[in-house]
């Protein structure tokens, strides 16, 4: 395996530029290397007895069904990793690309063995990420003409939230927040913990001055305390309202604070919660229960 110096400049910077660490991904890149090549030697056994050691070939990239693609350039970061400068990345589409079934989303070429070690690691990175973003992409075409956003969760996999937030931005969706330190969110475990919402809100403000504070509320009631506040809470969650209550939500709040829709959400109800009026809805299903893109990697003959 190279050296992360040994990319391209122009891939590590358009990663960074996207918000996605070169570092990090370097390191998960090894992490499913030697998942792949256990032993250390960057052998694998079918490839090295079936093609020799001088082999080159041209692989292409291909949709297999219509969506948004997503970590194309994070699986060519995979094919710089396995074979350095001896690989070609070619007609690499931009990530949040809309495509068509059949439609060449990147070429590779370069050592034949090589090529076809990194083939799966790339595809699974690339395949994951465009399902998330064709997931958004699907949810940002049901809210269209309304004001609501799509937003994300902290419902990802471990080690690939980054990622998986990236996704989300390629499909034209809003990042909730990364981490439990970019925000407060006061949900019903903290209300009961604290003694009541009023108090919960009262605590994070006095010991963490200065950090946005997310609260929960279930009801109108609750929603009416926290706007009869001077200092209302940066955003209000709407758990698990029907359409009718949010609706009536927010014409009480009338802009004051910003109203996120969450729990019991689905797309098929999607046009109904944009029409409430509602600020965001947020979505976990985005990335912990994505269904993966079809792509496929096809060596040309």
């Amino acid at each position: 395996m190279t050296s992360l110096a040994d990319v391209p400049a122009e891939l590590r910077e358009e990663l960074a530029a996207a918000g996605l660490d070169p570092e990090a991904l370097w390191r998960q890149v090894r992490a499913a290397v030697e998942e792949d090549l256990p032993d250390g030697t960057g052998v694998d056994p079918t490839s090295w007895a079936t093609i020799a050691d001088d082999a080159t070939a041209e692989a292409v990239f291909g949709a297999r069904e219509p969506g948004v693609v997503a970590g194309l350039g994070v699986a060519a970061l995979v094919f710089h990793a396995f074979l350095g400068a001896g690989v070609r990345v070619t007609d690499r589409l931009p990530d949040g690309t809309r495509v068509e079934k059949g439609d060449v989303v990147m070429r590779v070429s370069g050592r034949t063995r090589q090529l076809l070690v990194a083939e799966r690691t790339a595809l699974n990175l690339a395949c994951h990420l465009s399902g998330v973003a064709t997931a958004t992409a699907r949810w940002v075409e049901a809210l269209d003409g309304s004001p609501t956003r799509v937003l994300d969760t902290r419902k990802t996999l471990p080690g690939l939230r980054a990622l998986q937030k990236y996704a989300v931005r390629c499909g034209g969706g809003v990042n909730h927040r990364t981490s439990l330190q970019d925000m407060a969110m006061v949900k019903d475990n903290h209300v009961i913990a604290a003694g009541g919402v009023l108090p919960a809100l009262e605590s994070i403000r006095t010991r963490f001055p200065g950090l946005p504070v997310e609260v929960e509320v279930t009801t109108l009631d609750q929603l009416d305390d926290l706007l009869a506040l001077p200092e209302p809470p940066e955003r209000v969650l709407l758990d698990n309202m029907d359409d009718a209550t949010m609706t009536e939500a927010v014409r009480r709040t009338a802009g004051r604070v910003p109203l996120e829709a969450s729990g019991g959400i689905t797309l098929e109800r999607a046009a109904r919660i944009g029409a409430t009026g509602v600020d965001y809805v947020s979505v976990g299903a985005l990335t912990h229960s994505v269904v993966v893109f079809d792509l496929g990697m096809d060596l040309v003959e």
